[in-house]
């Protein structure tokens, strides 16, 4: 499980804005589909708009995604429930 810890980001950005979220995870058919979920779920029933990039041996897929973030503790929740889903590994 990934634990966010305090984060500066509130001093570096002006809410609302775009914020791009990178979620690495295992390249399975369900993993852009899991990290769309928990967008909605989290973040509004947006139209995103994922970009889906294949580690080299293509075991891992990165995807990419802008979310519309409230503040700080909302990018917060999106890393830590972004980390939770079983088929990631890394959220940047």
């Amino acid at each position: 499980m990934t634990v966010v810890k305090d984060t500066k980001f509130d001093e570096f950005l002006e809410f609302p804005c775009a914020f791009t979220f990178k979620v690495l995870g295992l390249a399975h058919e369900d993993l852009v589909p899991q990290v769309i979920a928990t967008l909605h779920q989290h973040a509004g029933a947006n139209d995103y708009a994922p970009t889906v990039k294949p580690s080299s041996k293509g075991n891992y897929h990165s995807v990419s995604v802008s979310v519309v973030v409230r503040d700080k503790d909302h990018i917060e929740l999106l890393y830590t429930e972004l980390g939770r889903l079983e088929l990631v590994r890394y959220v940047m």
